[in-house]
């Protein structure tokens, strides 16, 4: 039986990559409850702004930096590590994305739980077949993210090394395609849709992926810190219900008319549907429809495309 979620009310918590689109939701959904630190690089004044006005403590930190972390407290009850670096350079964003985190866990470890957030990124292309935890590794996204594979897989290898040297409760979860209010992959193909861009996908279709809400995960969190462990708890970590590319696509085109253009590429990114039998018995099944959550998402996002009655759209 999973076990209940930690209790983050009251808590002292840090978070990484506060302004990317997955980490600012749970700032601002956890900022109001607890005390709250959000550690970036924030090159950007008006990111601290925005952060700071969620309830949060700013920390400017750059994690592939030796000596980033003086003067950044130690007393965390949970860490959640949500920060990546892309800049293609393969020196920096292993020294960001991977010692980084070695030596925020070590910097850290006396707190309660460490929730690491990978990606299924880290699994070989293996067409519509589920991918469970143990599947094999792979630098998957290469053609548009050079480092971010082979980073995510030395991210988790580091993070089990010092989990288990220094007995740090931890869970490594392999994120899906995160979408909602805010954004994410369908919406950016509306976009498209709209524009009249062609999508590219990958000529073994359906390409499959398990999108996961912000709600979802939201809810999610508190289940991935209950279930950390010193031997690391890996888990994917997506919505119960996969759906394609093409799927969501035509959903949206239900929804505004509007027709997606599809092109195939080889060099598109493929399938990525995950197994999640573990997830369920860890921290249970997602609650949000695709369909809902899609809906909801072009409602915040977008309304003026949504069709009446009719057939026409809405001004």
């Amino acid at each position: 039986m999973a076990p209940p979620p930690v209790i983050i009310e009251g808590k002292k918590i840090l978070i990484t990559g506060p302004t990317g689109q997955v980490a600012e939701p749970v700032v601002a959904a956890w900022a109001p409850k607890t005390d709250l630190y959000a550690m970036a690089r924030f090159n950007r004044e008006a990111d601290i702004r925005r952060i700071e006005a969620l309830g949060a403590h700013c920390l400017k930190v750059d994690l592939a930096d030796p000596m980033g972390l003086e003067g950044v407290p130690d007393d965390f009850d949970y860490v959640l590590n949500f920060a990546v670096v892309k800049s293609g350079e393969f020196d920096y964003d292993l020294a960001a994305n991977a010692e980084g985190l070695g030596r925020l866990m070590l910097h850290c470890r006396r707190a309660q739980a460490f929730l690491h957030l990978s990606s299924t990124a880290v699994y070989e292309y293996a067409g519509q077949k589920p991918l469970p935890e143990d599947a094999p590794l792979g630098d998957n996204h290469r053609v548009m993210f050079p480092t971010y594979s082979i980073s995510k897989i030395a991210a988790e290898t580091v993070c089990r090394f010092v989990a288990r040297q220094f007995d740090i409760p931890t869970t490594i979860a392999r994120l899906s395609v995160p979408y909602g209010d805010n954004g994410g992959w369908p919406f950016f193909h509306l976009l498209m849709m709209e524009q009249g861009i062609p999508i590219e996908i990958h000529p073994e279709g359906p390409n499959y992926y398990n999108l996961l809400h912000v709600d979802d995960y939201l809810e999610k969190l508190p289940r991935l810190l209950a279930v950390a462990s010193s031997d690391p708890t890996t888990v994917n970590f997506g919505g119960s219900d996969k759906t394609s590319i093409e799927e969501w696509c035509d959903f949206l085109s239900e929804l505004t008319g509007l027709k997606p253009e599809f092109k195939t590429n080889p060099k598109a990114f493929g399938s990525l549907t995950i197994d999640v039998t573990r997830m369920h018995e860890l921290i249970g099944s997602t609650q949000i429809p695709w369909r809902e959550g899609i809906r909801s998402q072009v409602e915040a996002l977008a309304p003026h495309l949504l069709k009446v009655k009719g057939g026409t759209r809405s001004n």
